[in-house]
């Protein structure tokens, strides 16, 4: 056996011999921690986030996420160096701070559904001068719903935030909220628990991440290799999720994550996975530019962004998509 606490003048040389033996960088990553900040309760929608997690663990790369009541308390992490990485879409509070935060990953499009209880609200038209409630400020619920304001030229009366699509679906059933936007698995459950009860609202080609991940570029300067093996990561479920989504039931299964699901929740894994495949949400190569002027152009039509003619590298960072697909190709 080695003693490497005799070895401290021997160990750069070491290292340096380890690291050429392994190109993939994941010796060099080894018990490397990534703080995860997310902006809601892990579900359903984190579970290829989950996967890609574990298998960057195997390679030396530890994602510890940590929950936080808000998508907007999770960029405040980020921002105040509580976090490493964040999952959201703060594209106005990124502008407006001076701490340079960049987008580095698409992790999925928008696939969100306005819904109204119908005994109220018929059309976009209906929610003139009444009160909606979407997820958090800043976020892509808010986003599309300010973008349909504008698209219908009407004006909400009041815009709440209530974070978790799930605890929205509960309120909208017990009719303390009677306009909303949820994913696709609250969509899917409040319409079966209530059928007829509710409509979803047309959105027409909305273009956009829903979850993107962010860090500073201080950051990904200085752990380069890491980030590039969660992405890579990402980026193989991705492939796979979109080749096959019963691979998400499957590794599920496999690993044992969420182990607390519900039934009812369980059994709408497939169904919520063959609708994103379908959507085509999940991006086999990051997202990359192309998501990038989608966001610009989406945030500041809705008026997240103010400004013309913005520029992708203000708010993107593109080294870690392609270090990954390097390795991928």
């Amino acid at each position: 056996m080695l003693n490497f606490a005799r070895l401290s003048l021997a160990a750069p040389l070491l290292a340096a011999l380890l690291i050429g033996a392994f190109p993939d960088a994941a010796w060099a990553q080894a018990k490397t921690r990534i703080k995860y900040a997310l902006g809601d309760v892990v579900s359903i929608d984190e579970l290829p986030l989950l996967i890609a997690a574990e298998r960057a663990r195997k390679r030396g790369v530890e994602v510890e996420i940590t929950s936080f009541k808000s998508e907007e308390i999770a960029a405040q992490a980020v921002i105040n160096g509580q976090s490493d990485i964040g999952q959201g879409t703060p594209y106005a509070a990124i502008q407006k701070v001076n701490v340079p935060i960049r987008f580095f990953y698409q992790l999925s499009a928008l696939q969100f559904f306005p819904i109204v209880n119908t005994q109220y609200y018929k059309s976009w038209k209906d929610l003139d001068g009444q009160e909606i409630v979407v997820h958090a400020r800043g976020s892509g619920t808010e986003a599309i719903m300010r973008l349909m304001e504008k698209e219908y030229k009407i004006n909400y009366k009041n815009v709440s935030f209530v974070p978790g699509s799930n605890v929205r679906a509960l309120g909208l059933l017990k009719g303390t909220i009677k306009a909303s936007i949820l994913d696709a698995t609250s969509k899917n459950y409040v319409m079966k628990e209530a059928p007829g009860k509710f409509a979803i609202l047309p959105l027409g080609k909305v273009k956009a991440s829903d979850e993107a991940l962010f860090a500073t570029q201080a950051y990904l300067d200085k752990n380069r290799a890491a980030v590039a093996i969660l992405v890579e990561e990402l980026i193989r479920v991705n492939r796979q999720i979109n080749a096959d989504p019963k691979f998400v039931v499957e590794e599920r299964k496999k690993l044992g994550l969420l182990k607390d699901l519900p039934a009812k929740l369980e059994a709408e894994i497939l169904p919520v996975f063959e609708e994103a495949v379908k959507s085509g949400i999940f991006p086999d190569d990051g997202g990359g530019r192309s998501a990038a002027k989608n966001d610009l152009e989406f945030y500041r039509l809705s008026g997240a962004l103010k400004g013309e003619n913005l520029k992708v590298e203000d708010f993107w960072a593109f080294a870690p998509i392609e270090d990954a697909l390097a390795k991928l190709k």
